[in-house]
């Protein structure tokens, strides 16, 4: 910080803005001085993680003059970012900034300082859309952000005309208060802080400004669509829904949640089926089958412990495995495997753990789970291969049969190209961990050349860099791959008690091979979100496997599969129940009610200096 006292600190955000940045200070410093004292302000030159010769031009500008600042970061932060940093760092208690390409005309400087530093407003904005306004804009910025501007009106009740125009003042304490709650660190940031400050109840002062485009800018798809409009649904979604989710409504919502699911089940399954195959087969058995699958719940939040661990969190196992209950319970809700975002969305909510993380966490656990089942099903085949027991297994699936056989071909089919697609992901996961070269981004700048494009391909290196942190880890994998193989261990003996349980005569040997062979091509199979939960597609291909491979008649072996299925549904849902009562998963007071868990986000390193005379 500043070693004099300044009155007006003006933040410059600048990325790579070598050609531009000498003259844009020298402007700055100019206006300033026309209508303030010589040491009443100060100019922050907000360097974020520049590629050209900023750093050493903002450098020099800090030495030559004392009312200079130059505050440098290593790593990209983001324009809100570097804004932030730069503002923490600042002396003055009325905080400026605005776009370092001087778009907006400077003789509304003083405006815009006065309007705050005179105690009239909050929080002064200029903008390009009031009446009195000069702004010469060309239809491709013009219209998406009209669309953009009248979004956010809509959807976040703001009476600001435009959120973003980069000119823009506010008080200190306001500022600080405001920023306790934004989230964004990009291009969204000052959306957010007019909105939150709007619903705090700050005055905002908003004018017309005369403004001139310094540069030809396009419309962009992930800048305008994706990210733009993910942050207004999120600021959405915080301001107006989360409030209004208490405990009453959280589980009146959990309790419909699972009314659906088990009425979606009816959809694709007949009731009276699953409740005569039930009754016909040893309900002590099947009680043993239903508590071993319990069994693979803890394990699988301890894997996910595990993964979030090598990830840089550290969560406890029982909030993880009630994350993980509801997220499944939701994929058999909807389509889409839907119920995966929802646990994303709840361990970013109650623990903080970013999105990046979050989706990589359950990318990890798929690949994993992708792996194993793929593993035992081409272990078994090639022992069945060996022993010449694959005859009967290519007659039942590519031979003429009744129709009520093709759900069973096309599972297994679908089966085939998952497992294979698994270890082709592997592959290139790991190769891609060992390669210098950068093909998120690569990827990323070939559909865009907006900055944005650069947040955007943060976020994608961070989520696929989580990937292969675990991937390429060999202990980690070791640990994550035996939980992988214990929890799908348990699932296959969940189906051998089950077909036990109908007194077939088949050794225990052969049922273990089957088994194992037909649980995991089911699960495989079920991996296309084409229906909730897999049903259908789960019962296809376990019984045409164990119809081909085991003298088990094909009623026997459709009423094991669904009983099998039934089962793990139906714990599923029950446990995804209780969780959401017992977490109480309004995603807003989880982390209240799962006392001792402590926020454990880390955040990337940041190198940040300061520069001064």
């Amino acid at each position: 910080m500043a070693s004099r006292s300044v009155a007006v600190s003006v933040v410059l955000p600048a990325y790579n803005e070598a050609g531009t940045l000498r003259k844009t200070v020298d402007v700055t410093l100019e206006t300033l001085a026309s209508f303030l004292p010589h040491d009443s302000f100060e100019v922050i030159v907000a360097e974020d993680g520049c590629e050209d010769r900023t750093p050493e031009i903002a450098a020099e500008l800090a030495a030559e003059d004392d009312r200079v600042r130059h505050v440098h970061s290593d790593d990209r932060l983001g324009r809100g970012g570097a804004l932030e940093r730069a503002f923490q760092t600042a002396a003055g208690e009325t905080l400026v900034y605005f776009d370092t390409d001087l778009a907006t005309d400077m003789r509304h400087l003083e405006e815009l300082v006065e309007a705050v530093r005179s105690g009239g407003y909050d929080i002064a904005t200029g903008s390009r859309r009031m009446q009195g306004r000069k702004a010469d804009r060309p239809a491709s910025r013009d219209i998406p952000s009209s669309g953009f501007n009248a979004l956010v009106r809509l959807c976040l009740r703001s009476d600001i005309s435009d959120h973003q125009c980069g000119f823009k003042a506010f008080d200190r304490e306001v500022l600080f208060s405001v920023l306790e709650d934004v989230e964004d660190s990009h291009w969204f940031w000052d959306t957010e802080v007019l909105v939150r400050a709007q619903r705090g109840g700050y005055r905002i002062k908003e004018f017309p400004v005369d403004w001139t485009p310094r540069a030809d800018t396009k419309v962009d798809l992930i800048r305008d669509v994706f990210g733009m409009g993910s942050q207004i649904g999120r600021t959405w979604w915080q301001l107006s829904v989360q409030p209004r989710i208490t405990r009453r409504t959280s589980v009146v919502a959990g309790t419909l949640l699972t009314l659906i699911a088990l009425a979606l089940m009816t959809v694709y399954l007949d009731p009276a089926t699953v409740l005569a195959e039930m009754a016909a087969a040893d309900p002590v058995l099947v009680t043993v089958a239903g508590l071993i699958y319990v069994l693979t719940w803890p394990l699988r939040g301890l894997r996910y412990r595990d993964i979030l661990e090598r990830l840089g969190y550290r969560e406890r196992v029982g909030f993880l495995t009630g994350a993980i209950f509801i997220s499944q319970t939701g994929n058999l809700v909807f389509p889409a495997r839907a119920g995966d975002a929802v646990r994303a969305y709840v361990v970013k909510a109650r623990r903080g753990i970013p999105y990046p993380s979050g989706f990589a966490s359950l990318a990890i656990e798929r690949v994993f789970d992708l792996l194993t089942i793929a593993a035992l099903a081409g272990t078994v085949f090639v022992g069945l291969a060996l022993t010449g027991a694959t005859s009967d297994l290519q007659a039942a699936l590519f031979g003429s049969g009744p129709d009520a056989q093709q759900s069973g071909r096309v599972a297994v089919t679908v089966a085939a190209g998952v497992g294979v697609a698994a270890f082709v992901a592997l592959g290139a996961i790991l190769v891609s961990a060992r390669s210098d070269t950068n093909y998120v981004r690569t990827t990323v700048t070939r559909l865009s050349s907006d900055s944005y494009a650069d947040y955007v391909a943060e976020i994608l290196e961070r989520f696929v860099g989580d990937v292969q942190t675990v991937a390429s880890d060999r202990r980690a994998f070791v640990t994550v791959g035996t939980a992988s193989l214990l929890v799908w261990t348990l699932d296959v003996l969940v189906a051998v008690v089950v077909l036990a349980a109908f007194g077939v005569d088949v050794s225990l040997a052969a049922l273990l091979v089957v088994g194992f062979f037909a649980v995991s091509v089911g699960n495989l199979a079920k991996v296309l979100p084409l229906t909730p939960g897999g049903i259908g597609l789960y019962e296809g291909a376990f019984t045409v496997l164990v119809v081909a491979l085991t003298p088990i008649a094909a009623p026997v072996a459709l009423g094991a599969a669904v009983v099998d299925h039934a089962i793990k549904n139906i714990v599923t849902v029950v446990g995804g129940l209780a969780s959401m009562i017992v977490l109480n998963v309004s995603l807003t007071t989880a982390v209240e009610e799962s006392s001792g868990v402590a926020d454990s986000e880390v955040e990337p390193d940041t190198d940040v200096s300061v520069s001064e005379p």
